[in-house]
């Protein structure tokens, strides 16, 4: 019994919100254990889906921050990418990681996920599955209830804190199974399984690879404004165009002391915001005059427009009013 706890065994589940880890956390309530869940955000996912399925299944969960590490596995993966920018090996590893460094504090005997074997061919394959538990440090410690008759056995099937009978031995890409267990269980609201994570789309990828291949050393901060609205490069200097009002006030919200904002002179349309690398210096007359031309062509006028036809944005926090773009 880990850390001489009293009572049953209790297991901390990865909750993506996924029906895959619904599952997981209902079969193991059935198999007797107490489940609590843990998810996680970063610039490139968030928790919102997680929080919705532990309501629905009545469970405490436990959000936990990760972007810092997350950026590093983003910039330097150690098992590569998948298509896309996504990273995932080393994100789960990560994943189980902080859960093993939280088990004590939350009182868990073990770990479990909602992974399928053969489900994502790149990163639940018997080999992926094996390097996520070994280089989080978790190794047997780490079940899953969905796969594990057909994987090696792990502690919490040796000690009995689970019964290896009672857990599944689903595999490959077809969720029929969970589709039917879920009903069976009365998991009737659950979220699809694609859109989860950023790093899995095409056109983010694209972005963010160029934001690194010009700024290896981009943070938290640059990682948000490539979520946001049409991009250009104008030499050193990045500018993001807000598509619609709640982008424009995005951008406004999360603009740094460095940053620029420009829109039209007494029109409504886009706001631009100008971020010139490295930071700590104002966007140059160039990138001025590139971000006042983006700003015609896609306002009202759908025409370029000159330097002296925007306006210098002020900051919502900071003076009120505007005046004329910098010299």
């Amino acid at each position: 019994m880990p850390g001489g706890e009293v009572g049953g065994p209790r297991a901390v589940v990865l909750l993506s919100g996924g029906l895959d880890s619904m599952l997981a956390a209902e079969l193991l309530r059935r198999c007797g254990v107490e489940v609590v869940g843990l998810a996680f955000r970063s610039p490139f996912f968030g928790s919102d889906k997680a929080e919705k399925a532990a309501r629905r299944l009545d469970i405490p969960l436990h959000v936990e921050d990760i972007t810092e590490p997350h950026l590093e596995v983003v910039k330097n993966p150690r098992f590569g990418y998948g298509r896309n920018l996504n990273p995932c090996i080393d994100c789960h590893a990560l994943m189980v990681r902080r859960a093993l460094e939280r088990m004590e504090e939350l009182g868990a005997w073990f770990i479990a996920t909602g992974e399928v074997l053969g489900e994502r061919p790149k990163s639940q394959n018997r080999r992926a599955l094996e390097l996520v538990a070994r280089h989080s440090g978790a190794d047997d410690l780490l079940l899953r209830p969905l796969s594990a008759r057909l994987l090696p056995e792990t502690r919490p099937e040796r000690e009995g804190w689970v019964r290896r009978e009672d857990l599944l031995d689903l595999s490959g890409r077809s969720r029929r199974r969970q589709m039917q267990l879920a009903e069976e269980w009365g998991i009737v609201d659950y979220e699809s399984p694609a859109g989860g994570c950023l790093l899995t789309d095409p056109g983010f990828s694209s972005r963010l690879r160029e934001l690194m291949a010009r700024v290896p050393g981009f943070d938290r901060h640059d990682a948000e404004l490539v979520k946001l609205g049409r991009q250009f490069w104008a030499g050193d200097t990045l500018i993001v165009l807000g598509r619609r009002h709640e982008e424009n006030l995005r951008l406004r919200e999360i603009a740094l002391p460095s940053d620029l904002l420009l829109r039209e002179k007494d029109r409504p349309g886009p706001t631009a915001l100008l971020r010139r690398f490295p930071r700590g210096s104002e966007p140059g007359g160039e990138a001025l005059e590139e971000a006042a031309r983006l700003l015609g062509i896609y306002g009202k006028q759908k025409r370029p427009l000159s330097l002296e036809e925007a306006a210098f944005c002020v900051r919502e926090n900071g003076p009120q009013g505007e005046s004329g773009p910098p010299r």
